[in-house]
């Protein structure tokens, strides 16, 4: 196994560095670097890396050294804290390669530590869900799943088929008659809860993906309305030019907002009407085609006005759609509340210029996004490839299951219940293959 390094830390400039080692001569050569005979496991040692060829010194470092097996990798490990500037950087790390150490993989580091047995692949997936994660609940998430907890809770389902197997294939190899019925009715029982835990799992990607990839809301409406207000609102931000003039906005503005712990994208657009225009046409354009990609749109009109044919023309288009309707401008003495005009939609009343009625706002567009989401607080499936896998366990499952109760043959039982404990077993890691492992760790950065 060759000795990898890597810069861990981000590229550019900074205060500080750490540069990763980890293999057989990780240990050997920072102490070829350093001049020193040795170093004392887990413990700081501040010290001069000096030049292969001569005395040179590179940098004045910190040198921690974790020895096998209790790294993060399971191999000797040493992390380099070194200063910023990526010149220091690139010297270290060519000295390091001068010794003999390779540039390491994207995710090599998390590779080794699922090779040598340290975390599972679903740990594994959760570091980098951990680097990326956009909003503190997505951090939780992918937290927990990083302690183990995903793996802990398939742990159970995994137990229980093994034991519904080892008894089919006992009574195939070694009983003549068939299973009394009670003990099938027990298999039947075992597998019906078996894949009520499986599918209660996976329902909950629906809320887990928004909290790991985001949503996208589009605000849409008619000029003067009050978009551009509501989506400065939204962002804390004057992010967008509010005017009086109908058509300021030209074109979609977009922003990374934090909305309930999930990452949304809002985007504020040109106002929909009739115009000869040739710019505010496009806008007009750009419109429609920022409602077709979005998770969800928020119709806002004007509560001070009758909703009028074009806000009715709307309202109809958006039917089917995922939306909230909003009704803005509350603060004015002419605003007439969605109970009024708008009964059977079910609008938000709000008012962009004083905040008045954000909160509710907030709360049903989490809602309207996490409408098949899971409990408050529950662990949630963030990867699709996991969701996938959960999906068609389910689905093996659920043959064994028709099979069993027709008292099939348990060959016919068991070959599904075999896929399902199998493809189970991808999600940790225990029967992925090899090319597998190559695609998911393509995904991982370079020095994690």
């Amino acid at each position: 196994m060759n000795t990898v390094v890597a810069l861990s830390t981000p590229r550019g400039r900074g205060a500080l560095a750490v540069i990763r080692l980890s293999g057989p001569q990780a240990i050997a050569i920072a102490q070829r670097l350093a001049r020193l005979d040795d170093f004392e496991p887990r413990r700081a040692t501040l010290t001069k890396l000096r030049s292969v060829a001569d005395e040179e010194v590179l940098d004045q470092v910190l040198l921690t050294c974790f020895p096998a097996p209790h790294s993060l990798t399971g191999e000797d490990v040493v992390e380099i804290s070194c200063h910023g500037s990526p010149a220091i950087v690139r010297r270290i790390v060519d000295a390091t390669i001068e010794l003999g150490a390779v540039l390491a993989a994207p995710g090599e580091f998390t590779l080794r530590a699922l090779t040598n047995g340290k975390i599972d692949l679903a740990q594994a997936e959760a570091i980098r869900d951990l680097i990326a994660a956009q909003t503190d609940a997505a951090v939780k998430q992918a937290a927990r799943q990083l302690n183990g907890e995903l793996s802990n809770a398939l742990d159970p389902f995994k137990q229980e088929l093994i034991e519904v197997i080892v008894l089919l294939e006992s009574a195939l190899e070694f009983v003549e008659d068939d299973l009394p019925e009670p003990q099938l009715n027990q298999l039947e029982e075992t597998l019906v809860s078996v894949i009520g835990g499986v599918t209660r799992l996976s329902q909950s990607y629906s809320a887990g993906r928004l909290l790991r990839d985001g949503a996208r809301v589009a605000i849409t409406g008619r000029p003067n309305v009050g978009k551009s207000s509501l989506f400065n609102s939204l962002v804390h931000s004057e992010r967008a030019i509010v005017t009086d003039v109908p058509g300021t906005t030209r074109d979609t503005l977009s922003e990374l907002i934090d909305i309930g712990g999930v990452p949304v994208v809002v985007t504020d657009t040109a106002g929909l009407r009739e115009t000869s225009d040739n710019v505010e046409r496009l806008g007009v354009e750009r419109t429609h085609r920022a409602m077709g990609d979005a998770d969800l749109v928020v119709v806002v009109l004007d509560g001070s006005t009758e909703v009028g044919p074009e806000d009715q023309e709307l309202l109809d288009r958006t039917a089917d759609t995922r939306r909230i309707v909003v009704l803005n401008k509350s603060d004015l003495p002419d605003f007439r509340s969605s109970s009024r005009c708008l009964p059977a939609v079910g609008a938000i009343n709000v008012s962009a210029r004083t905040g008045a009625g954000l909160a509710n706002l907030h709360s049903a567009i989490v809602a309207k996004l996490n409408s098949d989401g899971a409990e408050d607080g529950s662990l949630l499936i963030t990867n699709a490839r996991h969701y996938d896998l959960l999906r068609n366990a389910k689905r093996e499952l659920e043959v064994a299951l028709e099979c069993l109760r027709g008292r099939h043959s348990e060959e016919l039982v068991l070959a599904p219940l075999h896929n399902a404990l199998k493809l189970l077993g991808q999600i940790t890691g225990e029967t992925t293959t090899e090319d597998i492992l190559s695609e998911i760790f393509a995904t991982f950065c370079i020095g994690k």
